[in-house]
């Protein structure tokens, strides 16, 4: 019992930091959407944040110039998908996809040329990322049960951005529902004709929703590359900004739901790194490659047949033309 105890704790400590940059890349895409704005770069927002957090925290030797790095790269883009879709009026999952693609081989050509180590920045030293918080009530679990130590774990083992990425959950739930920006923001993404006809500008309210998304993906991928590894590498957001994506729209673009498809998603991640090397009596050991697959497979199967139907705002992906 106490075996699995220390598992499940093990496990679900394992699955929030991994819950962190889906979490913060989904809210991201939900401020995007909102405002109507299809938001499919949110990967590669995520991966442009990872390098330049990773760059500028070698550089300095600092997190928080690392974290500030990771910010200004995910605003960067997501105002050059804003301006594609609000002032030229592009194809949004166009031009999401072209960020993408152009986040990949400006991160890997920026780090080969600098670092000459394959598209790789250098490991990054202790000091220059954001560690776990060590509490004065965890500095003794090496006497405790295994079972306590994975509590404090759960609880007290996580570094600060895990902490600020929940807090931000709520604070962001009430942006939404309780504040006029919220209120602005939710009905230029179902009916800007109508925002438009009270006298709001359309279209500085999506370029503000596509810089909360730049600040949410920017702090997703700082956290994936100096919290929750030590250096940036080619590709390291891994699909993560397409989970994100796909909670989203499990979540119905709302934020509680969301979070907690994060969670779901991440809890297979997490599961899939303790099932490898597993061997099923009469079958065998199971191939990795089927473990690793696990947590994209489970969101083809949610998406397909356990979502229902998903409506997003009713504006997304239609670029506003005022009326003269």
């Amino acid at each position: 019992m106490d075996d699995f105890i220390t598992v499940s704790l093990a496990l679900a400590a394992g699955s929030l930091r991994l819950a962190i940059p889906l979490m913060l890349g989904a809210l991201g895409g939900l401020f995007s959407e909102r405002a109507g704005i299809v938001d499919v770069g949110i990967e590669g927002k995520m991966l442009i944040s990872a390098f330049a957090s990773a760059a500028v925290a070698h550089a300095t030797n600092s997190p928080w110039a690392g974290l500030a790095a990771g910010l200004g790269a995910g605003i960067v883009f997501a105002l050059i998908h804003g301006v594609g879709a609000i002032a030229f009026r592009g194809n949004q999952v166009v031009s999401g996809m072209a960020l993408n693609i152009l986040a990949a081989g400006l991160t890997v050509t920026i780090a080969a040329a600098l670092y000459s180590q394959g598209g790789r920045t250098p490991q990054l030293p202790d000091a220059a990322r954001f560690r776990g918080t060590s509490f004065a009530a965890a500095d003794g679990t090496s006497q405790l049960d295994p079972a306590l130590r994975a509590l404090f774990e759960l609880v007290a083992g996580h570094n600060i951005l895990v902490y600020l990425s929940l807090v931000l959950v709520p604070a962001l739930v009430w942006l939404v529902h309780k504040t006029r920006f919220g209120l602005r923001l939710r009905a230029v993404g179902e009916n800007p004709e109508a925002v438009d006809t009270a006298g709001i500008q359309v279209a500085t309210l999506r370029y503000q929703a596509s810089i909360i998304s730049g600040l949410l993906c920017g702090l997703a991928g700082t956290y994936i590359a100096i919290a929750q590894s030590a250096s940036f590498v080619p590709n390291m957001t891994a699909g993560k900004g397409y989970l994100a994506l796909a909670a989203l729209i499990f979540g119905k673009w709302r934020i509680w739901p969301t979070f907690f498809a994060c969670l779901l998603f991440a809890f297979a991640d997490a599961a899939q790194s303790r099932l490898q090397g597993l061997n099923i009596p009469g079958i065998g050991a199971i191939p990795v490659q089927f473990i690793q697959a696990l947590p994209y497979v489970l969101t083809l199967v949610l998406l397909a047949g356990l979502v229902g139907r998903a409506i997003p705002p009713k504006a997304s992906g239609v670029p506003y033309v005022k009326e003269r």
